[in-house]
């Protein structure tokens, strides 16, 4: 299911049941799985692997080497995992020495013109809207959504089940459960409708709010909160998530927003 104005190095491992449209360039080290199709004028450069039932539409760029200076020829992959979509002119770069790759996970949506920089780790179920830019060595968790022309910034990490408005710029971690909104970017309450639409139970999202809650809203400092949620809050898969995200913080989180000059209500 090749079109003749295609080509395909020889080297390629392609799935029997590919289809690939016309003027696609697919280079030597490049797996591709069954079921996948791959729209024209798509370039797949080496250390490219892409799971089954992915759609890679018109105009993409997959595996070219990172945009980073310190990059100098290692062996790295781009690796994209089952029934991804790829949308219109979207370029994911390779890894560097530092991760060995960029990875996406299973199921998302990565739309027109978004990019992913070198070493990135896309969560399954994610979902990018149009121009997302992501920087490089940025982790995403499952389930996370960034609206449209959002920027995020280098080592940024991104919790799971996380919403992040549309033109956002991302500089500080986001934790995981959250919105984040407004700008400067800052907590925006409990992703409560993701979390339902996904089969959270209330009491579950409920726990989720307690914490947050602590953290954001008594007052406390970061190590105050941490504590008392540990001391004061019952123990839940959720709860030590979030403290162990926020402790594991490099960046530092966004905070609870505060009226001020930026502010154009």
């Amino acid at each position: 299911m090749t079109h003749p104005y295609t080509y395909i190095d020889p080297n390629a491992k392609i799935a029997p049941n590919v289809k690939i449209d016309p003027f696609t360039v697919i280079h030597g080290d490049v797996q591709v799985g069954e079921g996948t199709w791959i729209g024209s004028n798509v370039t797949i450069m080496d250390g490219t692997r892409i799971g089954k039932n992915c759609r890679v539409f018109p105009g993409a760029v997959l595996g070219a080497i990172p945009q980073d200076l310190k990059f100098s020829g290692e062996k790295t992959t781009v690796e994209i995992g089952d029934n991804c979509t790829i949308r219109e002119f979207v370029t994911i770069n390779r890894g560097t020495d530092d991760r060995g790759k960029t990875k996406v996970g299973n199921n998302c949506l990565i739309m027109a013109y978004s990019h992913i920089a070198h070493d990135c780790i896309i969560g399954s179920n994610c979902i990018m809207s149009n121009s997302v830019q992501v920087a490089g060595h940025v982790t995403m968790g499952d389930f996370a959504v960034v609206g449209g022309v959002s920027a995020v910034h280098q080592f940024v990490n991104i919790g799971q089940h996380t919403f992040i408005a549309g033109g956002s710029l991302v500089s500080k971690d986001v934790p995981p459960y959250i919105k984040a909104v407004r700008n400067p970017l800052s907590y925006g309450g409990v992703n409560s409708v993701g979390l339902k639409r996904r089969g959270f139970p209330l009491q579950q999202i409920n726990g989720i709010l307690d914490v947050y809650r602590t953290i954001y809203n008594k007052g406390f400092n970061t190590t105050q909160a941490l504590e008392f949620i540990e001391e004061e809050l019952p123990a839940t898969d959720e709860r030590d998530e979030i403290v162990t995200f926020i402790r594991e913080s490099g960046r530092g989180i966004i905070k609870r927003y505060v009226k001020g000059a930026m502010d154009e209500d």
